[in-house]
Order: structure tokens, then sequence, then C-alpha cells
């Protein structure tokens, strides 16, 4: 069963057609790496498939919850970390967001400065803390624009097993990348 189902797509631009014509199936456990030059349509095509920007044609269909990784965090720059992780995944649902917090914090390792405002993480402590967003949410699908932008190696080895985790529990992953990202079967498409 597809958890992301993308038919017959266009994506524009400023009048501009990034994309024309792609079909997408993303299945449970599915993943996509979709590569391709700076303003090629990457990251526009993630916000169509999350539901941001409407598409010029075709349509999108998701079968179940959506997180988002863009470029900004999205998190509060004065609140304690696990303050501003509470508050999406208080906004997201589901069963016992504390819970479901501190294991994404573990999950990324920064359980040690949970205490800390997002405005004195470093650029790949801010990237880790927006890694733990996606992971807090509980959603089956996620869209990950770039993730490992400002991820030093063994922060990238640490997003790739979760993603690997994601996958193996039934989510499905779309990941654009400029990097080198072992995501092991995914499906691909360059723009």
């Amino acid at each position: 069963m597809s958890l992301l189902v993308a038919q017959a797509l266009t994506v524009a631009r400023g009048g501009r057609v990034l994309v024309d014509g792609l079909d997408i199936h993303v299945a449970r456990g599915g993943a996509l790496l979709v590569s391709g030059a700076n303003g090629a349509g990457k990251s526009s095509l993630l916000r169509v498939l999350a539901g941001l920007l409407a598409p010029a044609a075709g349509t999108v269909t998701r079968d179940g919850n959506v997180a988002w990784l863009g470029e900004a965090a999205a998190l509060d720059p004065e609140r304690r970390l696990v303050d501003a992780l509470r508050f999406w995944a208080a906004l997201d649902g589901g069963a016992s967001a504390d819970l479901r917090v501190a294991a994404a914090l573990a999950a990324v390792e920064l359980g040690e400065i949970a205490d800390v405002p997002v405005r004195l993480l470093s650029t790949g402590q801010r990237r880790r803390a927006a890694l733990a967003r996606v992971v807090a949410s509980g959603a089956d699908i996620w869209l990950l624009d770039e993730p490992a932008s400002g991820l030093d190696a063994a922060s990238v080895a640490q997003l790739e097993g979760l993603i690997d985790g994601h996958r193996g529990g039934g989510g499905a992953v779309v990941v654009t990348t400029h990097q080198p990202l072992a995501v092991p079967d995914a499906a691909t498409v360059a723009l």
C-alpha cells in the first residue's frame, strides 16, 4: 500500500514549469531520493507533496500524517529545546508528547542539552533538533529537504539510521539531497 502517490504531477514556480508529468508511488517502508541542481525544483516538489503548495497539474494523495523538514528548523529560538519540541509534538497530537520528545532527543543525541535555548545551538545541533521535531511528530510520511546540510559525518550516519528505522517501522520517506546519503533500495528521481 502506498502512503504517498503523485500522478501526472506538474510543479511550477514563478510561471516556470519545474516538474512535468511526474508519477510517484512511495509504499510503506519505501523511500524516494530526489536529486538535481539548485533551482531545479526539489524543494518545490516537496512543498507540493506536503500540501503546502498546489500542483500546477496532477494529483497528490497522502495516506497518513506528514512531517516536513525544510531549511528553517521552525523552533522558537527563545524556548528551551525541549519546550520548543514539545510545542510541535502537542500540535501533532497523538499519545504522550513528552515521551515522543524525550525519545526524539535521545535519537539525535541532544538529550543532554534539552534545557538549552534553541538560539544557542550550533548549526549542526539546530539541524539535529529539526530532525528531532520530525521524529517526535509520529508522522507516517517524512519529507526531508536537504536533511544532511550542516551535519558532520557522524550525524549523517545517525540521520541514515533514523531514516532506516522509520522505514523499518512502516513509514515512508522522500529526501532531497546534494550529498551522498545511504538510503538502501530507494527509488530515485533526478530533476
